[in-house]
């Protein structure tokens, strides 16, 4: 436990990293870690709900995966080169390469079950 945890009795809020048009191939293509990328758009109520799950994701994996988020609005280049249809959609990548993919509004235990059994071959977090 950390001394911000023994102090505020949480942990530092992990940031997921912010993707666009401009930054795709390096933080999600290249990455070392597999990626999880949410896919979000302005005034979508599930997308916003989906919010404090990301961050908690982002910090039960912190340093084995990246999550990573995206305004679909601003990147039409990297959505129409994934296909996306609909926010919320949450993308996995191992590799540079999708290995899963969810539409619409999942709770936590979804999300994390993806990432121990698709991104990270059956480590638990």
């Amino acid at each position: 436990m950390g001394w911000l945890e023994r102090l505020f009795g949480t942990r530092p809020r992990v940031q997921p990293a912010h993707v666009d048009d401009t930054n795709f191939q390096a933080e999600v293509v290249n990455s070392d870690l597999p990626v999880l990328l949410d896919v979000w758009s302005p005034y979508c109520g599930p997308c916003q709900q989906l919010e404090p799950i990301v961050m908690k994701l982002a910090a039960r994996f912190q340093g084995r995966v990246k999550v990573a988020e995206v305004n679909a609005r601003e990147a039409p280049r990297t959505m129409r080169k994934l296909g996306i249809t609909a926010t919320p959609t949450v993308v996995y990548f191992r590799r540079g390469r999708e290995v899963a993919r969810t539409e619409g509004f999942r709770g936590e235990a979804w999300h994390a079950e993806i990432i121990e059994t698709e991104l990270l071959g059956g480590a638990t977090g």
